[in-house]
């Protein structure tokens, strides 16, 4: 694993290395090996912190939550400010360091495991920093990573350290994909939905839908799979199946009373899109009573 600056802590101050021996049981555990802890730690109005590595063996976070510093990568220098995350993958030349007149407040995490590399993929931070604010859901996440270290080496407790770790990666991935530019600028996603709500009674083409958002069909597509990982019209679908749902639930009316409510009139194909949409046939979803 690599190892964690040596600024000197304070009395509130907090540094925590997973014993070697600990690490090779997490490595070696099916619910383990995933993604586990190998460091964590804490570093108040961190004064004279910095750290430069030409590489390292695991993945790094790192969350700035007061103050300031740098960042660089790559020969470019970043600024670092009270609100801002950054990740660090496993083998990235960096350095990095506290402001001299403000420095900064830093919660940082060493991880690894045969997952990391599918959430580096997945965060696709592109300037390996990415401003998500002060989050008191964030700050949870680590401060419960923190009480590891009064854990007495108990491997479920660092088994669930784990998991915890996948859900804050989880999270601020979902946080990047909401506030990329194209997620935003392209266009007005909940026009769209809107739209497809209005016409969840009938139908509605892909021309009807790229016209609406002023881009041509293929364009639009491929804008809309970036936004919502479906194509437009199998979005649309899976909201007309919500609604079914909805309907075979809440109401008595039939199977081919809800087909045709939803602008289907041949109830078999219906059934097939059900089925392939929820997992079973309209009639099975309303006895399963989920």
């Amino acid at each position: 694993m690599s190892k964690p600056s040596r600024w000197p802590l304070t009395a509130d101050g907090i540094r925590f290395i997973t014993p070697h021996v600990l690490v090779k049981r997490l490595q070696n555990h099916a619910l383990a090996k995933g993604l586990f802890v190998t460091a964590m730690g804490y570093y108040p109005t961190a004064s004279g912190h910095a750290m430069e590595r030409k590489g390292h063996p695991d993945h790094i976070l790192i969350y700035c939550t007061a103050g300031s510093g740098s960042l660089t990568m790559a020969g470019k220098t970043t600024e670092i400010n009270s609100g801002d995350i950054f990740y660090l993958p496993a083998g990235s030349q960096h350095s990095y360091q506290a402001s001299k007149e403000l420095p900064w407040t830093l919660y940082w995490l060493h991880f690894d495991g045969t997952l990391a590399n599918d959430f580096c993929q997945h965060i696709n931070i592109v300037e390996r920093k990415f401003t998500i604010g002060v989050q008191p859901r964030v700050i949870r996440v680590f401060d419960g990573i923190s009480h590891l270290r009064h854990s007495s080496h108990n491997l479920a407790e660092f088994i669930q350290g784990g998991h915890q770790v996948q859900a804050l990666l989880s999270y601020i991935a979902l946080l990047v994909q909401q506030r990329k530019p194209s997620a935003i600028n392209t266009f007005d996603t909940e026009n769209l939905r809107a739209m497809m709500q209005e016409h969840i009674h009938s139908k509605l083409d892909l021309d009807s839908l790229a016209e609406a958002a002023k881009l041509s069909k293929y364009h639009f597509s491929k804008k809309f799979k970036q936004v919502t990982g479906e194509s437009p019209i199998s979005y649309f679908i899976n909201m007309k199946m919500q609604r079914a749902c909805y309907l075979l639930d809440s109401t008595p009316r039939s199977v081919k009373h809800v087909a045709s409510e939803l602008g289907y009139h041949d109830t078999y194909y219906f059934s097939r899109l059900f089925k392939k949409n929820i997992g079973m046939a309209p009639a099975i979803y309303r006895k399963a009573k989920l």
